[in-house]
């Protein structure tokens, strides 16, 4: 992809600043190049990030995986699995993405601009797996482990993806706490390609919707469902 020396200054002092050691800065440029800016700039096409997301993305479950099993052995399997969902889901993902100030350096067409793209969590959870996909092909496992280390490990230490582990069960049990009925979620939508689908959930009470959410896998959704439920009723 060609750009200005003054861009490509601009991303080596972004990754400098988060203590990434490179030897192939196209692929993190890559990492941060929407497909809109590919389409509005006609560069060839999978210049985009969508497969190093695709990479990224498994490559963030074995790393988070790895760091689980060796550092909590008096978990089970059902609470690794949990705890690791609510660690590489959306929310979480971007919200670690926004903290590195990603949204600031991600390379959008002007539409996508416009609408707020750089600062939507979709977008931001698929760029901080892009950028685990550069990481990984340009450096190893290792750098991946290294940057976690100092990125997200000490969240999950800190408990901080505690409170997301599981917001279907905190909604189920405020209902039968106070004996308002059964609920239910219903699949609304199905969208993106094979490779990136996006599901939209709705949790319902009897004929009262109370929440809707959208996630990388149906249980994904349910649980962001679940989520929006449960702060509409907190209020």
């Amino acid at each position: 992809m060609k750009m200005s020396t003054d861009q490509k200054l601009k991303y080596r002092d972004f990754l400098q600043s988060i203590d990434i050691k490179y030897e192939n800065q196209d692929l993190f440029i890559q990492a941060f190049t929407h497909s809109s800016y590919v389409n509005e700039h006609r560069i060839r096409p999978h210049e985009d990030n969508e497969r190093l997301e695709f990479l990224g993305d498994a490559v963030l479950e074995l790393a988070i995986s790895q760091y689980l099993f060796k550092n909590y052995e008096n978990m089970s399997e059902g609470e690794m699995t949990k705890l690791r969902a609510a660690i590489v889901c959306e929310p979480s993902l971007a919200k670690i993405a926004d903290l590195l100030h990603f949204g600031d350096y991600v390379l959008l067409g002007k539409g996508e601009e416009m609408t707020g793209g750089r600062r939507r969590p979709a977008l931001l959870a698929d760029v901080f797996e892009s950028f685990v996909g550069a990481l990984y092909l340009d450096q190893g496992m290792d750098a991946v482990y290294e940057f976690l280390g100092n990125f997200v490990y000490p969240k999950i230490a800190e408990g901080a993806f505690a409170d997301m582990m599981d917001y279907k069960s905190q909604l189920q049990e405020l209902i039968q706490r106070e004996g308002q009925g059964q609920i239910q979620y219903k699949i609304v939508q199905e969208k993106g390609p094979a490779h990136a689908r996006e599901f939209v959930s709705e949790v319902w009470l009897e004929t009262h919707q109370l929440g809707k959410g959208t996630g990388r896998s149906k249980k994904e959704a349910e649980q962001m469902a679940a989520q929006k439920a449960l702060e509409k009723m907190n209020k």
